[in-house]
């Protein structure tokens, strides 16, 4: 009788000491089943540096995050990503008016592009929610901003100094130029505004003071803070 108990109190002591899963399983294995259909066609009709963007950094990001269920690896992304990707849902949605703010989506109007490449990149739309979504199940781990900074200074770097910029004609058409709207909002010619390097400059503080610094405020206001255990675990 004494053993039936031990072994009972046993099994519900482990039982307790399981987590249960945060982000559902459809979730994660649908957004990798995403990514596995994005991935090769991006490269095929993009070519490899597309993954210099801010936001398919974002998205390799958000794939190790939903499976970890690590706040940190969800706020990183994030911090960085969800203001921005709205101004992109507000740019594309005011192309049907005949409008547009930025130009940050106008590739989705390039007949060039094939269509279902153009539509698999309306996951900038539905990414930030998602994100959202992760960082109010998870928590937020403050450290995401100053992580998400280092990173997109360094893409943000390497698309300005080593890849094409505005205008540049190349022998594939698709493959992209201005990565990260290091040139200005234009793929067609660079900005004329101020020096090349001044629009960097630009990019480089107004980003973070701007974007993520805000984001990073609202996250820490609205969110719960990440648990000290969940925050101490390992990238």
């Amino acid at each position: 009788m004494n053993t039936r108990n031990d072994r009972t109190k046993s099994s519900g002591c482990v039982k307790s000491k399981t987590p249960r899963g945060k982000i559902p399983l459809w979730i994660k294995i649908a957004y990798t089943a995403f990514l596995a259909v994005m991935v090769p066609i991006y490269w095929r009709d993009y070519g490899p540096t597309n993954f210099l963007y801010l936001c398919d950094a974002a998205a390799f990001l958000t794939l190790a995050a939903l499976w970890s269920e690590s706040p940190i690896l969800a706020s990183v992304p994030a911090v960085g990503i969800v203001l921005l990707q709205f101004i992109w849902v507000l740019d594309f949605c005011i192309h049907f008016a005949g409008l547009k703010i930025t130009g940050i989506s106008d590739y989705m109007f390039d007949p060039q592009i094939p269509l279902f490449a153009r539509g698999l990149s309306l996951f900038h739309g539905w990414l930030p929610f998602l994100l959202v979504y992760a960082v109010w199940r998870l928590g937020y781990d403050r450290r995401g901003l100053a992580i998400w900074v280092g990173l997109a200074w360094v893409l943000m770097l390497v698309s300005y100094f080593w890849m094409p910029p505005s205008g540049a004609v190349l022998a594939n058409p698709k493959q992209p130029v201005n990565i990260n709207h290091v040139f200005g909002f234009s793929d067609h010619a660079p900005q004329s505004w101020m020096p090349a390097w001044a629009w960097l400059l630009t990019l480089i503080l107004g980003l973070p003071l701007l974007i993520w610094w805000p984001t990073h405020l609202a996250f820490g206001r609205f969110f719960k803070t990440a648990s000290s255990e969940k925050s101490a675990q390992p990238l």
